[in-house]
C-alpha cells in the first residue's frame, strides 16, 4: 500500500451554457482537516457540497479551494422604460410648440437618462442547479488529480522512511552487538567503578555502596532500550504498509524512538555506543521531518 502526503496542488476546468471556470485546490500540512473556500458571489450554494467533497476524500491537511468563473455574455438585457419614454416625448412635443426645435434622433432619445434600462438576465432554478452540478463535477476531477499527486509524493516519502527504518534497525543491531553491553564487560566496568568509589571513600557504608552499585548496574544496562528500539522499528514498518491514514501514529512513534535514542546516549559508557546513539538521533530527526508531511 502507498502512503499519502498532505501536500499537493491540482486544477480542473469546465463550462456550462455561457459559463466557464477553473478550480484550484492546494493542500499543505495540518494537524487536522481544515477547508477554506474562495467562491465568486452568486455561487455560494455549492460551498457546503464542495467542503463535503473534500472531507469525503481526505483525512488531514489544510486545503485552499478556489474557483474562478467567467461568462461569455454580459448577462444583461436592455429594455425601454415606456413611462420614461412617454414623458420625454411629451416634453419634446411641448417644447416644439413653444419654440422652433430640431427633432432628436431615436438614438439620442434612447440615450436620455431613464429611457433605456439594463436588467440582469434571469436564470431558472433548474438552470442554476444544472450549472452547480457541472461545477461540482469539475471539482471532483480536481480532487481525484490531487489524490494522485498526494499518493505520488506519499510513495516517495514511503521509500525515504523505509530506508530510515532499515538504518534504525542496523544501528540498533550495532548497539546490541557492542561488547560494552555484554555481561562480562558490564561486570568489569562496574568492578572498576566500585574500586574507584572505595578508593575515594574507603569508609563508605555497605548500604551506600550497595546503592551506588545498583545505580551503576541500572545505568549500564541498555538492553531494554534496544529491545524497545527494535519493537518501534517493527511497528513503523507495519504503519508504512498500512492503507489507512497513519501520519499521527507515525509522529507519536517517532517521539518514542527519539526518547529511546536519548536514553541510550545518556546510559552509554563507551564512545562507540554514544556515537551509535547520536547516529540514531540524526536518522530519527530526519525521518520525523518527513513524517510531518504524511496524511
Amino acid at each position: 500500500m502507498t502512503l499519502c502526503s498532505m501536500t499537493g496542488f491540482a486544477r480542473a476546468g469546465g463550462s456550462f451554457s455561457d459559463y466557464s471556470w477553473n478550480w484550484e485546490i492546494k493542500s499543505v500540512n495540518g494537524k487536522g482537516l481544515d477547508v477554506r473556500c474562495r467562491l465568486p458571489a452568486g455561487i455560494d450554494s455549492i460551498e457546503q457540497p464542495a467542503r463535503a467533497l473534500i472531507k469525503e476524500n481526505f483525512a488531514r491537511g489544510n486545503f485552499q479551494v478556489g474557483l474562478h468563473v467567467t461568462r461569455q455574455t454580459n448577462g444583461t438585457n436592455l429594455t425601454i422604460n415606456d413611462a420614461a419614454l412617454e414623458q420625454v416625448l411629451a416634453a419634446l412635443g411641448a417644447l416644439s410648440e413653444r419654440m422652433e426645435t430640431v427633432s432628436p434622433s431615436p438614438v439620442e432619445i434612447l440615450a436620455m437618462r431613464g429611457v433605456l434600462e439594463t436588467t440582469e438576465a434571469s436564470e431558472t432554478d433548474e438552470e442554476l442547479a444544472l450549472r452547480d452540478t457541472a461545477l461540482l463535477a469539475s471539482l471532483k476531477e480536481a480532487v481525484q488529480d490531487l489524490k494522485k499527486v498526494r499518493r505520488a509524493e506519499g510513495a516517495h516519502l514511503q521509500s525515504v522512511l523505509g530506508s530510515a527504518v532499515l538504518e534504525i534497525k542496523q544501528l540498533s543491531k550495532n548497539a546490541r552487538d557492542s561488547e560494552w553491553i555484554q555481561p562480562v564487560a558490564i561486570q568489569n566496568r562496574l568492578k572498576a567503578q566500585v574500586d574507584e568509589i572505595l578508593g575515594a571513600a574507603p569508609s563508605l557504608p555497605e548500604e551506600r555502596l550497595a546503592h551506588e552499585v545498583a545505580l551503576l548496574m541500572v545505568k549500564a544496562d541498555i538492553r531494554e532500550e534496544i529491545d524497545r528500539l527494535d519493537a518501534h522499528a517493527m511497528a513503523m514498518d507495519e504503519l508504512l504498509n498500512s492503507a489507512a491514514p497513519v501520519g499521527r501514529q507515525l509522529d507519536f512513534l517517532m517521539q518514542e524512538l527519539n526518547r529511546e535514542a536519548n536514553t541510550l546516549c545518556s546510559k552509554a559508557a563507551d564512545v562507540a555506543l554514544t556515537r551509535i546513539g547520536l547516529d540514531l538521533k540524526a536518522v530519527i530527526d530526519q525521518a520525523r521531518e518527513q513524517v510531518q508531511n504524511i496524511e
